[in-house]
């Protein structure tokens, strides 16, 4: 029987090499697990000695020590994750989690921009501008395929059928989807594409999004782009990127899209993750009510 540091360098090649989870992922998974094995260690327990009393009692330490329920129910969930794969590959007899409760927290709702913000700040760049074409196309590529920032940076030409109105995007584990760009990001991209990228692409550069410095633009330059052009638009300087995908979401299902076709488009894996937009739109229907019904 293997003991629990093997157990753990086993799990986390396995989370790398088999599943092929990104690196921020995996870094996230090791902090728990870690957590949990000094947990372990200052209690003189191995891997065969830990039971079901010793994972409850490092979550309620957790607890005691003011950690959120959110970041206690990750960490749960790194846990089944590390002993479902020590059970399946016999190095315990049985899981330690597998009767754990995990800690109940409310999610919070995501917070969206309404149309007209969204057309405010698409509208911000400056045309006339190279810099400002490149950052229009980036934020209307954004908002019409609902992309995260990595997505977003990490588009390379051949992920790119303009003819057909698609783009290919690698998302978390890198899981490939399909998704439809609309008219407006279709024109966007091909201009930028043909009159503004090649001022800094290189004849062996592959990526969709470039910077003046003749590389791919990072994930923190987007993070500003998106900054600067929301407090041009007056709708808060501390907007982030996410905030588009959320409203690419939102914005679908106010305009009648099934949740499926969302949870395909944004890439999600499990479905209750999308159903959090449907809350969204529940809670925007009400303050329509108390706003505008005769008694509301």
């Amino acid at each position: 029987m293997a003991d629990l540091n093997t157990i753990i360098d086993l799990y986390l090649a396995h989370l790398k090499v088999e599943r092929g989870l990104a690196r921020r992922t995996i870094a996230a998974y090791a902090r728990d697990i870690a957590r949990f094995a000094d947990y372990a260690e200052d209690r003189g327990l191995d891997a065969a000695g830990i039971t079901h009393d010793t994972v409850t009692g490092h979550l309620t330490g957790l607890s005691r020590r003011g950690i959120s329920r959110r970041s206690q129910a990750r960490a749960l969930s790194s846990l089944r994750g590390l002993f479902r794969f020590a059970v399946r590959d016999k190095h315990l007899p049985s899981d330690p989690t597998a009767e754990a409760a995990s800690p109940k927290h409310r999610r919070k709702l995501p917070v969206v921009l309404s149309v007209e913000d969204v057309d405010r700040l698409l509208s911000a760049p400056d045309l006339e501008t190279p810099l400002g074409r490149r950052d229009a196309t980036m934020l209307h590529t954004m908002y019409a395929a609902g992309l995260r920032v990595s997505e977003l940076v990490g588009l390379r030409l051949s992920d790119l059928d303009l003819e057909a109105g698609f783009v290919a995007v690698t998302g978390k584990g890198d899981k490939r989807r399909l998704v439809p760009l609309g008219e407006w990001a279709v024109t966007m991209l091909e201009s930028y594409i043909a009159a503004t990228r090649p001022r800094w692409a290189t004849p062996s550069e592959t990526a969709v999004f470039l910077s003046q410095k003749r590389g791919p633009l990072s994930r923190q330059a987007f993070w500003m782009i998106v900054r600067k052009y929301a407090a041009r638009a007056e709708i808060g300087s501390k907007l982030s990127p996410h905030k588009l995908r959320h409203s690419f979401a939102t914005h679908l299902l106010d305009h009648g899209a099934d949740l499926r076709s969302v949870q395909a488009m944004l890439g999600h894996v499990d479905i209750s993750t999308t159903q959090i937009y449907t809350h969204v739109t529940s809670a925007r229907l009400v303050e329509v009510v108390r706003e505008r019904h005769p008694r509301g």
